[in-house]
């Protein structure tokens, strides 16, 4: 726990879901006391989609159960971040209930069209693969950030392992997650003055349910095993295992807290030594 954000405010995009890092992200903060809102699509997810997104439901139960949990605020609210009206009604929601905002984390991300190659991917998912993922960090945090001016705080993004390593056959997402990492960095020199750091997150293979999606998929394509398919992957990981969502959570804690005062403009590896290299 870190003590000096008891009281803070937390936005955190893409956490409706129990299985996801979203989820993981806001319960670690919670843990330490801060107030949260739960922010995500709230509908069944399209046709399209490779995992379904959150229910507006489950984001409330979510929401609820943060705060009996951890006794803090905590709310849910619906937003697309495609979309900037959508963005907007969001941030005025925070305002009314918090006034301000110390931390935000840009955690929304899907894939779509995959698998596939560069030169075989549609142009309508390759986009909204890149639209979710990138542009969504930018309008969101541009929508979000006069609550955070006036004081200060922390802004992380969720960016990922395929940002700097190629993904074979989802280009798009590998693609978008290496310009989140550089926004980051634009980000964390354009508004350093305001005493707002920011950081990007790059997780390796976490036991989400899309990392369970790819393994099925895997499975189908070898003729093996979903089992087979995780313990190859962890002969390329030094820890040997996959990575837990609440791994990624705490290291989310550390970059909203104090204990990472000195540090802006970075992109953290959190892959269990599957890629050593900044």
């Amino acid at each position: 726990m870190y003590k000096d954000l008891k009281g803070k405010t937390a936005l955190v995009t893409g956490s409706g879901k129990r299985t996801g890092i979203g989820f993981a992200i806001a319960e670690k903060l919670a843990e330490s006391g801060v107030n949260i809102v739960i922010a995500d699509l709230g509908g069944a997810g399209g046709k399209d989609d490779q995992v379904k997104t959150a229910r507006a439901s489950e984001m409330e139960d979510i929401a609820s159960e943060i705060e009996k949990k951890f006794d803090v605020i905590s709310f849910s609210v619906q937003v697309d971040v495609t979309d900037n009206e959508s963005i907007k009604k969001m941030a005025e929601t925070v305002k009314e209930n918090f006034k301000r905002l110390d931390i935000l984390c840009n955690n929304a991300g899907a894939s779509f069209g995959v698998p596939n190659t560069f030169h075989t991917y549609d142009e309508d998912a390759w986009m909204k693969t890149i639209d979710v993922n990138l542009h969504s960090v930018f309008r969101v945090t541009r929508g979000i950030l006069p609550l955070m001016m006036e004081k200060g705080g922390s802004i992380i993004n969720t960016a990922s392992r395929a940002g700097k390593v190629p993904p074979l056959f989802n280009g798009a997402y590998g693609v978008a997650k290496a310009g989140v990492i550089m926004l980051t960095k634009v980000m964390a020199l354009e508004i350093a003055g305001n005493n707002i750091r920011v950081n990007a997150i790059c997780p390796g293979q976490i036991m989400t349910d899309l990392e369970k999606w790819r393994f099925g998929l895997e499975a189908q394509f070898f003729g093996s095993t979903v089992e087979e398919r995780e313990a190859k992957m962890c002969e390329t990981i030094p820890l040997n295992r996959i990575g837990r969502p609440d791994e990624v959570g705490a290291l989310a804690a550390f970059l909203a807290s104090e204990a990472s005062s000195y540090l802006t403009g970075q992109a953290l590896n959190i892959t269990g030594g599957q890629l050593m290299e900044l």
